[in-house]
């Protein structure tokens, strides 16, 4: 399953979208590090 397109049951229009995904990795200590990943993509229509 992906995703369709729509935001709020809205569909988007065909642009380039940028994101960020902030979130913590666990490290084999037990502690945790903060971590980012961040990409784009583009929406054809």
């Amino acid at each position: 399953m992906g995703w369709d397109g729509t935001m709020n049951g809205y569909p988007l229009p065909g642009d380039d979208y940028w994101f960020r995904v902030e979130y913590r990795e666990f490290t084999p200590s037990g502690t945790t590090v903060p971590k980012e990943f961040k990409a784009h993509f583009a929406l054809k229509r």
